[in-house]
């Protein structure tokens, strides 16, 4: 009895010896699992509340670096730009500014320029970046895409020194011509010269002006305010009327052709303008005793009929490098040329502009000493509206050159032709 008391009393001793040992083991895992150590305190930086937040409604590029560099939080911008990489902000400059601004608290903004990722051509990105503290540990880095605001403010610029050059000429010249006149007073015959010459000037510096104003209104207005339906032939109609006097004087015919009955919906002051620039265009480069062809047809496309009309001339065409800027503003193939016509070099800028707008487009093919074809395509009706509502913003079109390369049309613009006097 007395043994198996002892054992009894051994085992009990045991047992508890054991669950106390259980329990500190517990308490010091516990306690282990709390303490902070050495990677959670130097790769898992916390963002202060609510920064995470804001960093995500920013429309700047936000990158939070942590005291070794690391970034901790970077916007999804901020990679597209090609800022992060590999973990790290891979621009130098950018850099520097957050390890200056970490030292002494001081913010700091500057503008670089950046080159575009993926691209041969050096094209540079203009962004404006700006490092301030973040904490007492990060630093908060903000970087704003300026490429194209200075594009615009570019294409601005140039507008405003080309319309004062253009507008320049015809005022140096009537001012000319009106001391002419003076000092010729008791010649009837120079007078009536000269004040012919002015009735020229004045008469180009009105067609100067109205462009001017056709051209900021296609710009700023949005065409299916007034939009309505309207038939091609009707067009057509009006673009020969247009140029019916000038087509006489050389002895050039008109030639009407195509599909009847065609619709496209938009606004019919700025379709008429710009096929009639089309056509007075054809006329004006044309030489005499030639034939200029206006021919509409329906075509098949992804995402509705469209409607293609197309401007055919027999005169001296353009060359390879002249196509990719015919449609600038101001821009001119042959300038001595544009003078004796009295053009401005802003119809082809408004055809571009009004074909975007009820979105279309307007292509060209041509041949040096062969003519041209310009060919503009318009959405047919039904399927106009939603067509020009998901054009991107027209600002600067007419300055970007336009890399494609359109081909002659499949089909013969003058087909049946019904000849206009």
């Amino acid at each position: 009895m007395d043994v198996n008391a002892a054992v009894a009393a051994a085992a009990a001793i045991a047992g508890v010896l054991t669950g106390v040992i259980a329990m500190l083991a517990f308490r010091w895992s516990e306690r282990e699992q709390k303490r902070p150590t050495r990677t959670s305190l130097h790769t898992d930086p916390v963002l202060p509340p609510g920064v995470d937040t804001v960093l995500s409604v920013l429309r700047s590029s936000a990158v939070v670096l942590d005291e070794a560099d690391a970034v901790v939080k970077a916007s999804s911008a901020a990679y597209a730009l090609g800022l992060v990489r590999g973990g790290k902000l891979s621009v130098d400059p950018m850099l520097r500014m957050a390890r200056d601004t970490r030292r002494d608290g001081e913010i700091r903004q500057v503008e670089l320029d950046l080159p575009r990722r993926g691209t041969g051509r050096g094209e540079a990105l203009a962004v404006s970046a700006r490092v301030a503290p973040l904490g007492s540990r990060l630093v908060l880095l903000l970087v704003e895409d300026l490429t194209e605001a200075r594009r615009i403010e570019a294409v601005r610029r140039d507008f405003v020194a080309n319309v004062s050059h253009e507008l320049k000429t015809p005022v140096g010249a009537l001012s000319l011509l009106s001391e002419a006149v003076m000092d010729a007073s008791d010649d009837p015959e120079a007078v009536e010269r000269f004040a012919g010459r002015m009735q020229i000037e004045a008469t180009r510096l009105t067609n100067l002006v109205q462009e001017l104003i056709d051209l900021s209104r296609v710009q700023n207005d949005d065409p299916l305010e007034d939009a309505e339906p309207v038939r091609v032939d009707e067009l057509v109609a009006e673009a020969v009327d247009r140029c019916r006097h000038q087509a006489g004087t050389k002895q050039i015919t008109m030639a009407a052709g195509g599909t009847a009955d065609l619709h496209v919906y938009g606004n019919r002051g700025q379709l008429a303008a710009a096929l009639g620039n089309l056509v007075e265009n054809a006329v004006n480069y044309s030489p005499a005793r030639t034939r200029v062809g206006i021919a509409a047809r329906r075509v098949n496309a992804p995402g509705g009929d469209m409607i293609e009309v197309a401007v055919t001339d027999q005169g001296i065409g353009i060359s390879e490098k002249d196509k990719e800027r015919i449609f600038e503003r101001f821009y001119r193939v042959d300038p001595a040329r544009s003078r004796a016509t009295g053009g401005t070099g802003l119809g082809l800028a408004i055809v571009k502009h009004v074909a975007a707008s009820h979105g279309g487009e307007v292509t060209v093919w041509s041949s040096e000493g062969q003519g041209s074809t310009f060919t503009l395509r318009l959405p047919e009706a039904g399927a106009a509206r939603d067509r020009a509502h998901q054009h991107p913003d027209l600002d600067g079109l007419d300055d970007e050159p336009d890399d494609s390369t359109p081909q002659p049309s499949s089909y013969d613009p003058l087909p049946s032709p019904e000849v206009l006097p």
